[in-house]
């Protein structure tokens, strides 16, 4: 009855709120968040090394730990910038997990913990 995979998109939508909500709180320009909303995918850079290195570096741009740890460096001194920053990295990582784009398997770039990505996809 429950599927894990569409609860966690639907997780990946609540991110994706909370990104836009925190941004707004920022009280910083909203052209910011469209301007920067895509930077973290500068990370597939890594794929040019082949799809493990590709992974990791992904990975590391898409998991939740870094805007978490800005959210707690804003928590312990606000500052309108690193809530800005970590509210737009939070928010692309909601619309790439609302849209199934997930962590990455190592062995392919569409290979995700959401499943695949594509006509193979859940």
């Amino acid at each position: 009855m429950f599927r894990p995979i569409p609860i966690q998109r639907l997780e990946g939508a609540a991110l994706l709120a909370a990104g836009i909500v925190a941004f707004d709180a920022s009280g910083w320009s909203w052209w910011w968040f469209v301007a920067l909303s895509l930077v973290v995918d500068v990370s597939m850079v890594g794929y040019a090394f082949g799809p493990a290195i590709g992974a990791a570096v992904y990975n590391v741009g898409h998991a939740l730990i870094g805007p978490a740890w800005l959210l707690v460096w804003w928590w312990i001194e606000p500052n309108p910038a690193v809530l800005a920053i970590a509210a737009i990295w939070l928010a692309h990582i909601g619309m790439d997990r609302t849209f199934g784009y997930g962590l990455k398997h190592p062995d392919r770039f569409d290979h995700t913990h959401l499943g695949m990505i594509g006509k193979g996809g859940s």
